[in-house]
């Protein structure tokens, strides 16, 4: 028995970063916003006692240390089952860039494997699991507009964000996620050394804004796009709160490159455009498809890597995760 899964994107609206905490990871808050771009996961299980990983991305490890089959492994042994479980990945996402790939086809592995056993784990068991796969695992399992906090591992469904257009664009850059939390605490001490004050303060301010923009969000009740009438209205909003990556701070400085990308998709359109997660990829959203798609050819046609997509709430991440 097979089960294909789609492995669906994420960018985040929004990423403060506070201070260290004892175990070395950082406090963090952000807004995760599943999109529609994704891969394809398809799970296959046997008689046996082994998990095979297969991926025509040469990036991609096909050993213990991918994130399916760690997920696969530990779901396994929560289940009491002893399965050859065979993963194949037909990537489709840029590999580390900021999308969360690694994380959802984790969990899309989880959901294929689930379907082919016939068994489920408990909501209770899939999130200490995912939590112990990865930082931003467990939002995967939500879906829709999720609000993250912790090391970005604690999750909770946020009120809807409506449908609006997206356009990914991936840089050829391969941007060090370790780095770049060294670089964040490097500018934090040269502000004075106050790390855990400026990092409560900006957590603070993170809050706040993402509070004033969700509450004026469902006050108005803004539809999702339909021709795209009143699409400018979260992307009003979501600028006006001042709702911003941290990690732009030091990863501009280091890859200008990205920089250029953000003014580039704000002149194409783009209502609000930031870094998803450390980066590499860039998105902007818009106030229509047409928009986003105008927009994404554009960039291609100037040598970048970019695609036009959308975001999706909840349910629809729940009604599209299987394939065929």
């Amino acid at each position: 028995m097979a089960a294909t899964v789609r492995s669906f994107a994420k960018i985040n609206l929004g990423l403060a970063i506070g201070a260290t905490r004892p175990d070395g990871f950082h406090v963090l808050e952000t807004i995760y916003q599943t999109v529609a771009a994704h891969d394809l996961i398809t799970v296959e299980a046997a008689a046996g006692d082994r998990i095979v990983i297969r991926c025509q991305d040469a990036r991609v490890p096909c050993d213990a240390t991918n994130t399916c089959y760690r997920m696969v492994e530990r779901a396994l042994a929560v289940l009491g089952c002893r399965r050859q479980v065979t993963i194949t990945i037909d990537k489709r996402l840029p590999v580390q860039g900021g999308l969360g790939a690694g994380s959802s086809n984790a969990v899309a592995a989880l959901f294929g494997l689930e379907r082919v056993l016939g068994e489920e784990l408990t909501e209770k068991d899939r999130l200490r699991v995912a939590a112990e796969v990865g930082s931003d695992v467990p939002l995967f399992l939500l879906g829709g507009t999720v609000l993250g906090v912790g090391r970005g591992e604690q999750v909770y469904p946020l009120p809807e964000l409506p449908g609006l257009a997206c356009v990914l664009v991936t840089p050829n850059v391969a941007v060090s996620t370790p780095k770049a939390f060294r670089d964040w605490d490097e500018l934090v001490a040269a502000d004075g050394g106050l790390t855990c004050s400026r990092g409560s303060a900006t957590l603070s301010e993170f809050g706040l804004s993402s509070f004033e923009w969700l509450s004026h969000l469902n006050a108005t009740g803004v539809p999702a796009i339909k021709g795209g009438d009143r699409a400018e209205t979260p992307l009003l909003d979501l600028v006006r709160a001042g709702i911003e990556n941290d990690f732009e701070r030091v990863v501009f400085p280091q890859y200008p490159e990205l920089r250029d990308v953000k003014r580039m998709l704000e002149r194409e359109g783009a209502g609000y455009a930031s870094l998803s997660g450390s980066g590499s990829t860039m998105y902007g959203l818009f106030a229509s498809q047409q928009l986003a798609e105008q927009a994404a050819a554009k960039l291609t046609a100037s040598g970048l890597a970019a695609r036009a997509t959308q975001t999706l709430t909840r349910q629809q991440y729940g009604e599209q995760r299987f394939a065929g």
